[in-house]
């Protein structure tokens, strides 16, 4: 039976690591279980953006972050990128969406052409064949041709495309504000309920 309450959450290298730690913290503020992959290049950003240095070791990250967040430790989940052993590397497992946050475009490139070289390109493959619900926050500028058209490929077969661009329409007065209106929109897609931000006409 598919969850609803679990997410798989992806964080590469691309730049945009407030959106992944303030998604992150979101979804285990309300309870919901998170399977947890970064890549190398996703640590590198994290620590470059944020000061937020997370070690190398499953293990290691699962302790630092339930520290960090003060959640139940059954609540997170925490894989390596070669760790085939995981539950995402099947279409049996239970998880109901995935959101690549931030997606590289080498990410979303192996993505678009089934190379499933390493845990997050297999998780988002297996998401795509068992027709579940896969959020790709692709975060480049400008996109090349290639971008396009691997994104449109993406969005032809049902794949969400949701590059992180705020609105500034509800006035944001802090960067803080920005981050959760991205967040916002992906906790949308993927049917999930929040307060982060008023809606239009509310």
């Amino acid at each position: 039976m598919i969850d609803p309450r679990q997410i798989a959450l992806a964080i590469t290298g691309a730049s945009g690591a407030p959106y992944s730690k303030r998604l992150l913290e979101v979804l285990l503020a309300q309870g919901i279980t998170v399977h947890l992959m970064v890549s190398a290049a996703g640590r590198i950003v994290l620590a470059d953006e944020l000061d937020w240095k997370l070690p190398a070791r499953a293990s290691d990250i699962h302790k630092m972050l339930i520290a960090e967040f003060a959640c139940a430790p059954e609540l997170l989940k925490v894989y390596g990128e070669q760790q085939w052993s995981s539950p995402l590397a099947s279409g049996s497992h239970k998880v109901a969406t995935m959101v690549v946050c931030p997606c590289t475009m080498g990410t979303l490139s192996s993505i678009a052409v089934g190379s499933s070289d390493n845990l997050i390109n297999r998780a988002a493959d297996v998401m795509i064949k068992e027709n579940r619900k896969l959020i790709l926050v692709p975060r480049e500028a400008p996109f090349s041709t290639i971008h396009l058209e691997n994104m449109l490929k993406l969005a032809r077969i049902g794949v969400c495309i949701l590059p992180p661009s705020p609105g500034f329409y509800f006035k944001p007065t802090q960067l803080s504000d920005i981050v959760d209106f991205v967040v916002a929109r992906i906790l949308d897609q993927a049917t999930i309920e929040h307060t982060l931000q008023p809606r239009w006409g509310e």
